[in-house]
């Protein structure tokens, strides 16, 4: 099972003066893949309206690869990279058919947060343990997923 694709198009105030995609767009483009794949999880507007928990990016790495240009549909493949009770360790490749490879990838630590007076961690709720299991990546995609300068990694303890 995997995650369905994220689709957008550049709008025109997200170029820059030499004409490419400004690097705040990235993620931009990338919050909102990520808000598509929490409703595939379950963990959509109902859920967050009746349990208040929600997620938090706890560290995002980017990696600029090729050039966006105005011209270009964006396609972001998100993958569920690892998780455990309240963490999810996630891959993004953002696309364009312009390219053969990857313009960015980005991967991400989320946190499953209940937001209370006191905002706290909490843990998942079976179901979406369940489909987290589901979706997660055999261990050898996690390892390979980005060019890294620094690992993103669920420590284990």
């Amino acid at each position: 099972m995997q995650l369905p694709a994220y689709r957008c198009a550049i709008e025109a105030g997200w170029i820059d003066y030499n004409g490419h995609l400004r690097d705040a767009y990235y993620g931009v483009i990338l919050s909102s893949a990520i808000d598509d794949a929490m409703d595939h999880l379950g963990l959509d507007a109902a859920y967050r309206q009746r349990t208040r928990c929600t997620l938090y990016t706890l560290e995002q790495h980017f990696f600029f690869l090729h050039e966006v240009k105005a011209s270009d549909q964006i396609v972001v493949a998100t993958s569920v990279l690892d998780y455990d009770r309240k963490r999810i360790h996630v891959g993004c490749r953002l696309s364009c058919a312009r390219l053969d490879e990857p313009a960015a990838v980005s991967e991400l630590m989320l946190l499953h947060v209940h937001q209370g007076e006191t905002p706290a961690s909490a843990p998942f709720p079976d179901e979406v343990v369940l489909k987290l299991e589901s979706l997660k990546a055999a261990a050898a995609a996690g390892e390979a997923f980005a060019p890294g300068s620094r690992k993103i990694e669920l420590k284990r303890r």
